[in-house]
């Protein structure tokens, strides 16, 4: 039995050293390569955009800076004047709502990187002080981003809610938005593909809106692709729409903000 076993580990022990010296002289494969997929940050988020995105969470969270001024000067609305603000995040601050709403009072209140904890700490200063009619919201993709840290889908559904409901108890019409499709953040690459909690808060959104007589405006339905991101065709960067993107957007928008009115006027 030990000859038997001596023969044939002596027998492995020779195949090893034939297959290695073969193994040697045979030419290697080159490896399969991929090339990296790169994403460059769009020109108004380079140089110290992030550094100064973190002082500001430090010394003012909401940013009220931002439109303080700004605000003071609008004034009151022209009377007859149904003026409507959209308050957002860099998807709201890159709209030019002059192009796509001519001659319309709309007014942007966007500031890039906001999470809904964000606008809601601002809601007071830069819309109900504004005194529009309708107030057209669109946020809660940088919560899911993380950018002032980890949230909880109820988290943003209590932020999004409390909008709403300061803009109903100060007359003010509300147009809830969905978010856009996106399966990607490229800038904190680390978090998990978000489009099934984007497709969770939308339909909170639309539920709640329906529930409460607000206004719900679905950018997510027309613009998402196969995978649940936003078409490429509609954005240079998978999250932020391009100028085919907002021309999209913009009569979901105007439609939304003339049924909020016709609330508003009853």
């Amino acid at each position: 039995m030990r000859k038997r076993l001596t023969l044939v580990l002596t027998a492995l022990a020779a195949l090893g050293v034939s297959l290695s010296a073969l193994a040697m002289k045979l030419p290697s494969r080159p490896r399969k390569t991929h090339a990296p997929l790169v994403l460059t940050a769009p020109a108004w988020q380079s140089g110290t955009y992030w550094a100064n995105f973190d002082h500001n969470l430090l010394v003012d969270f909401a940013d009220l800076a931002h439109f303080r001024a700004a605000d003071r000067r609008l004034g009151p609305p022209a009377p007859g004047a149904d003026r409507v603000v959209f308050l957002g995040d860099s998807i709201t601050e890159g709209w030019k709502l002059r192009k796509s709403f001519p001659g319309k009072p709309y007014i942007n209140r966007g500031i890039s990187g906001q999470t809904t904890s964000q606008m809601l700490l601002r809601f007071r200063q830069d819309v109900i002080d504004l005194h529009p009619k309708v107030v057209v919201i669109l946020g809660g993709t940088n919560d899911l981003a993380g950018n002032a840290g980890p949230v909880t889908l109820r988290q943003v559904e209590g932020n999004l809610e409390s909008m709403a409901q300061l803009g109903r108890a100060n007359g003010i019409a509300v147009v809830l938005c969905s978010l856009l499709p996106t399966v990607h953040y490229w800038w904190h690459p680390q978090v998990p593909n978000p489009a099934h909690r984007i497709a969770v808060l939308n339909r909170w959104i639309q539920a709640y809106a329906a529930k409460h007589h607000d206004v719900y405006v679905n950018y997510y339905a027309v613009m998402k692709n196969a995978a649940g991101g936003l078409q490429h065709s509609l954005s240079p960067d998978g999250v932020h729409p391009s100028p085919a993107g907002y021309a999209v957007m913009a009569p979901l928008a105007e439609a939304g903000i003339e049924a909020a009115l016709k609330r508003a006027h009853r």
